[in-house]
């Protein structure tokens, strides 16, 4: 079984910067666990925007489906770690 890997500091810096940018939110409003879409009036647009914006930033592949999991910030660093481990195994 592989293990995901986990984002460093720094990855999950550029994750949270390119998430607020989307949003355009402050930083310091959005937490761990605060929801994009209850919390911080995301829409469906920007969680596409979100992916695609990860992926060139990582050079990895997202799929759609993973956006119901992405739902705040631990979920997407969870979603882009499983993704950067799937890459380095290729």
């Amino acid at each position: 079984m592989t293990t995901a890997k986990q984002v460093d500091a720094d990855s999950r810096a550029t994750i949270k910067g390119i998430i607020c940018n989307i949003l355009e939110i402050d930083p310091d409003e959005m937490t761990d666990t605060s929801r994009f879409k209850e919390d911080h009036a995301a829409d469906s647009m920007g969680a596409i925007e979100i992916l695609s914006q990860l992926e060139r930033a990582f050079g990895i592949d997202i799929d759609q489906a993973e956006l119901a999991r992405m739902v705040n910030l631990e979920g997407v660093a969870t979603v882009v770690g499983e993704a950067m481990t799937a890459k380095a195994s290729q």
